[in-house]
């Protein structure tokens, strides 16, 4: 059984590329603060992504009395609701997108920690200290 290519280690990975893809979107966001006309756009949400890598992974009802997960769109990369824009047609806002680095920020130590703890207790149970 291969451990990296399902389980905790490849959740980690899977993560840790859809952050990867994220900040790249919010970045080129930022760049384009000026540029007229520019609209912002997000990452699609992580479960979304990872439903459409392991689609057998889909949650299944078998219980009347389990919740059913809503359909969501399968684009990779999505249009955000813009609130506000300014006279020439940007919608980028630097403070949302500022919010937005921070999350994916921190997403990313958590998921590194999480990689890290994960992979030293195989080090341990192999000797490996």
């Amino acid at each position: 059984m291969d451990l990296t290519r399902n389980g905790p280690i490849a959740l980690a990975e899977n993560r840790l590329a859809w952050l990867d893809t994220r900040q790249r979107i919010l970045a080129r966001n930022v760049a384009n603060a000026d540029t007229p006309g520019f609209r912002p756009s997000d990452a699609a949400p992580f479960q979304e992504v990872l439903g459409r890598r392991r689609p057998g992974a889909a949650m299944v009802a078998t219980d009347t009395h389990h919740m059913v997960s809503p359909n969501v769109s399968a684009l990779a990369v999505q249009d955000r609701n813009v609130v506000e824009r300014s006279r020439n047609g940007n919608a980028v806002s630097l403070d949302d997108e500022a919010i937005r680095l921070a999350e994916t920020d921190q997403a990313h130590a958590l998921a590194m920690g999480l990689h890290r703890k994960y992979l030293g207790l195989f080090r341990t149970a192999l000797g490996r200290n």
